[in-house]
């Protein structure tokens, strides 16, 4: 009978217990279905994406320094002091990158002319560097290498520009000055990128032109402000109204090449801007000068639709013949820099500097005409702050 009962007792005991059981799973069911309902009527937060911010700022001090005393090949002492700034700021976000650099530049260059010690070492001081450039863009990808691109970009100096007749011309001409001229270049542009290369075509390029200092424009360095009456440098008092600006839209390229190593401790930087404005041949009719045939029944006659006023040892036939008149066919803007930079030490570096530049709204000085030409080389003692740091 004990046995029994016993039996009796485990079998009860086995219902309870798988009833209970029974009812906990399906009370884990329905809960885990009320949950997963909650969790659909629940508005759903996803995360935003964000950027990411590095920074990379590089200012430097670049020296060059040649000194002669009693020397057989002759030459004169110089110092040649240059600072300037390289900073690059980038925002990088999943749909976008949003890229920002500033590259400045300052520097002056003292010269011994008579090469004696006893007296005053440098009798001369006259700017060696001077540079603003200042660009911001953003660009999205669109298909694998091809991306689109809306940039805006500011080039100017710091302080005056001067022309010196010789080195005995301590004071000089000015020539050029802070916005005096200026170029604000805004693009909407095709891209083409690689890793350490980049290509962008537009041909919707608004390139506006500042000239804020009206002496210059009145002695003929309009640097392209087309005026009233333009380029007539004989009677600056003809001008009806001085016209600080002028805005050209055309059609802008430009590529670079930026390789870091391209050989051990030595990086390289080449980069290339062209420009065409498209009403420029409309504003300037510069072949009716250079075709002109003068009357000798008329010798006040002048070429149609030209405004420039010749001067009163001038003829027209000479002054087709001028270098900087010819050369107006070509009305493409060009600016090619490269730079090349070789590092010693971890804050020492030895560059090579050039920049040519082409552009028929700069009268010329000399025999070069519309052609600017930079070119640099000395030491570099710079500091590098990078962020993330690397």
């Amino acid at each position: 009978m004990n046995r029994f009962y016993r039996i009796i007792f485990f079998a009860v005991l086995s219902l309870v217990a798988g009833k209970v059981l029974a009812n906990t799973d399906t009370t884990a069911v329905n809960t885990k279905v009320v949950e997963s309902e909650r969790a659909a009527d629940e508005p759903q937060t996803k995360e935003t994406p964000k950027g990411k911010w590095t920074t990379h700022s590089k200012p430097a001090l670049k020296v060059s320094e040649f000194f002669f005393e009693n020397w057989s090949k002759s030459g004169n002492s110089q110092i040649d002091i240059t600072s300037t700034f390289f900073g690059n700021y980038k925002y990088t976000h999943t749909r976008y990158v949003w890229d920002n650099i500033a590259d400045l530049a300052y520097g002056y260059a003292w010269q011994d002319l008579d090469n004696n010690s006893e007296s005053v070492l440098f009798e001369t001081r006259r700017k060696s560097n001077d540079k603003i450039d200042l660009t911001s863009a953003i660009s999205w990808k669109a298909y694998k290498d091809w991306g689109a691109s809306f940039s805006a970009n500011l080039k100017t100096q710091f302080g005056k520009g001067r022309e010196y007749a010789g080195i005995e011309d301590k004071d000089g001409t000015v020539v050029s000055n802070f916005f005096a001229p200026a170029y604000l270049t805004t693009a909407l542009s095709f891209e083409y990128k690689k890793s350490d290369w980049a290509v962008s075509l537009s041909f919707l390029t608004g390139k506006t032109t500042f000239v804020l200092d009206d002496t210059l424009i009145v002695h003929g360095k309009n640097y392209g402000v087309i005026q009233s009456d333009d380029f007539n440098i004989d009677d600056p008092s003809t001008y009806d109204k001085i016209n600080n600006v002028y805005f050209a839209l055309g059609s802008y390229i430009k590529a670079y090449y930026l390789k870091k190593d391209i050989l051990p401790n030595l990086d390289l930087y080449a980069r290339l801007e062209l420009f065409y404005d498209y009403g420029k041949s409309k504003n300037m009719d510069w072949s009716a000068i250079k075709d002109f045939v003068p009357d000798p029944e008329n010798p006040d006659a002048k070429p149609q639709g030209t405004k420039y006023t010749i001067g009163a040892e001038e003829e027209w036939t000479d002054l087709g013949k001028k270098n900087w008149i010819q050369k107006r066919a070509f009305e493409t803007d060009l600016d090619f820099e490269l730079k090349l930079d070789y590092r010693l030490y971890k804050f020492i570096s030895i560059n090579f500097a050039m920049n040519l530049k082409w552009d028929t709204d700069f009268n010329g000085m000399g025999k070069w005409g519309h052609w600017q030409i930079y070119q640099m080389a000395g030491v570099n003692f710079f500091l590098d702050w990078k962020t993330p740091k690397q």
